[in-house]
């Protein structure tokens, strides 16, 4: 989703090294046909490059309505790009959200001229082309569009028309830069890349230390539950060569205290890292059971990082038939049965009476199982767990899980998605701040640590003022990949501008349910009624939640881009009431959202 923040022009000065390699590496794609431009594509290396027109192919105006968006082909390139009005001003973009590549001709484009993709929630300011909301990292080309004699051309660089995306620029040296205005950022995740980039991004200057235990850099983590990839070349978003273009330094550490009164952090190595500004980024931590058996028995798993990741592969082999049993009928658990299942004997056990019931309700927690039974899995709802008993064949590990209604299941691996914890056992004992009942930070909508100067808390470790439809304010701690990257984007602007107000984001994520599940709002504070429409056993489906006449939140399969409409709709307060719902509006049916 990232952000339904438009992160502003820079107001304070770059230092002189960061000036000079933002204007020797600042791509121009508006220059005049034939005018020499440089341009830092994929590298920090720059190069130049020869601006010129070239012809969109069958089409003959620029006379697009708001909203109105065409994938069209360049002549004399395999090439698309997008054209579209953008607030008012027809011109185009690359064709492909740069998250996973959806098609954002397929994406919604409101009046005010952002684009949402219509898989995961990427926005793109399409004026600039610059990111509005996460997931995506990369940014879009922008190409001026010409109408002459019939036919419109487009100019920019061969190069970039085909790329389709632009890297953020963050090439920068802080030698020289002031350490009286350096971040520290704690932890490694989706946050804290939100964070550095958008720093970077809007040309903060100082230096900027990340402390992660993770052992690698920042990863796309929803890949682990969906796919149990572990493969970091094909996981870390970037590389280390990225991140050393643009000074971040990257410190495999863990954090075990915090000098809030004399600003520096400790890390178990003994290492101090002083900060003028902190950003708490430390995720969660996967809940146990503790229940016999469940703390002392090998092949018994959760899911939170790679290592992870390849202890339940490993556990998993090569051969076919495991026993696997899946504690927790939550979205990590139901993800894994889902990529587990072939070929397996897979299992879910559930304290509700259908999965997903807390989040989804139980309509449509069933048509999810029924998604997931496809599979080949077997759920064991509304029961208890009671011990876990040792395997015969070797005593150290699992062998079976005891349900409290007596019933016996084999298990050659247990894997727990009971839950995760706010990740600030680094905190339990600091005096100067206070944690919440669960653990988490409480934070303003700048996410700065209420009482706390100059410490900000993102992700699974902030509960946040929700001022989205139904949210009045009200505190809300939400685990999604996006809501941590677009805090992190929301930190570095309040660091950069520290004087505008932020902007209300969509949270949104997405789950890998049989078939793709899409979801945007926040019904943590509550609903009391379901609207659903489509057509649940064809896959096509959206189920509306409501609050009164409110919609809160909304789930869809089969129906984008059902979930991007109402995610725009949601930042602008325009979701239609429940009523209307019920008498069958179709959300697509309203247009560009405005």
């Amino acid at each position: 989703m990232t952000s339904m923040i438009a992160l502003p022009r820079l107001s304070r000065p770059l230092s002189a090294a960061c000036q000079r390699q933002r204007l020797s590496t600042r791509s121009s794609l508006l220059r005049p046909t034939t005018t020499t431009t440089t341009t830092r594509l994929f590298s920090s290396t720059p190069h130049f490059t020869m601006a010129q027109e070239y012809k969109l192919k069958g089409i003959t105006s620029l006379n697009l309505q708001p909203g109105e968006k065409h994938e069209v082909e360049v002549e004399g390139l395999d090439a698309k790009v997008l054209l579209l009005n953008a607030a008012g001003k027809t011109q185009a973009i690359g064709p492909r959200c740069t998250h996973y590549g959806a098609p954002l001709a397929k994406g919604v484009l409101g009046h005010n001229g952002k684009l949402t993709c219509p898989w995961h929630g990427a926005c793109f300011n399409t004026t600039t082309g610059d990111i509005e909301n996460a997931p995506a990292l990369d940014a879009l080309p922008v190409f001026k569009a010409t109408e002459r004699d019939g036919a419109v051309y487009i100019t920019g660089d061969a190069e970039t028309i085909k790329a389709g995306h632009r890297k953020p620029e963050i090439k920068c040296k802080v030698a020289g830069a002031p350490l009286s205005d350096r971040v520290v950022v704690v932890g490694g995740g989706s946050g804290a890349l939100g964070t550095v980039e958008g720093l970077r991004e809007l040309g903060f200057a100082g230096p900027i230390t990340v402390v992660t235990n993770e052992g690698y850099l920042p990863i796309d983590r929803p890949k682990l539950s969906k796919t149990l990839m572990t493969d970091l070349n094909k996981l870390q978003w970037r590389d280390a060569d990225w991140f050393k273009t643009g000074d971040i330094d990257f410190v495999q550490d863990a954090v075990v205290g915090v000098d809030f009164g004399g600003k520096t952090v400790k890390t178990k190595s003994g290492q101090h890292y002083p900060y003028s500004r902190l950003v708490l980024a430390t995720g969660g931590t996967p809940k146990l059971l503790p229940l016999q058996g469940f703390q002392v028995l090998g092949n018994i798993f959760t899911l939170r990082n790679v290592h992870d990741a390849k202890n339940i592969k490993e556990a998993m082999g090569e051969k076919k038939g495991n026993k696997i049993v899946i504690i927790g009928s939550s979205f990590i658990g139901m993800e894994i049965a889902a990529c587990t299942s072939d070929g397996n004997d897979v299992a879910i056990i559930g304290m509700e009476k259908e999965p997903l019931e807390r989040v989804l309700g139980e309509r449509v927690g069933a048509i999810v199982r029924k998604n997931i039974e496809s599979k080949g899995v077997k759920f064991y709802m509304s029961a208890g767990v009671d011990k876990a008993e040792p395997s015969t064949a070797d005593p150290s590990k699992v062998g079976s899980v005891h349900l409290k209604d007596g019933t016996k299941l084999d298990a050659d691996m247990v894997i727990l998605g009971v839950g995760v914890s706010p990740a600030t056992e680094y905190l339990k004992e600091n005096s100067v701040v206070r944690l919440e009942d669960d653990g988490s930070l409480k934070v303003d909508e700048s996410f700065s640590v209420v009482g706390l100067k100059d410490v900000y808390a993102i992700g699974d470790i902030a509960s946040y003022p929700y001022h989205g439809p139904g949210g009045d304010g009200k505190y809300v701690r939400i685990e999604h990949y996006n809501v941590a990257q677009n805090a992190g984007r929301t930190v570095a602007n309040h660091i950069v501008h520290p004087n505008l107000e932020p902007e209300f984001f969509t949270p949104v994520f997405w789950s890998a349910l049989g078939a793709q599940l899409r979801y945007c709002g926040n019904s943590n504070h509550g609903w009391d009624d379901l609207v659903l429409q489509g057509e649940p056993d064809q896959g096509k489906w959206v189920a509306y939640y409501t609050k009164g006449e409110t919609v809160v939140a909304m789930a869809s399969m089969g129906k984008d881009p059902a979930m991007a409409q109402c995610a725009q709709m949601m930042q602008l307060n325009k979701m239609p009431s429940k009523s209307q719902l019920k008498d069958g509006l179709d959300i697509l049916s309203l247009g560009p959202p405005q």
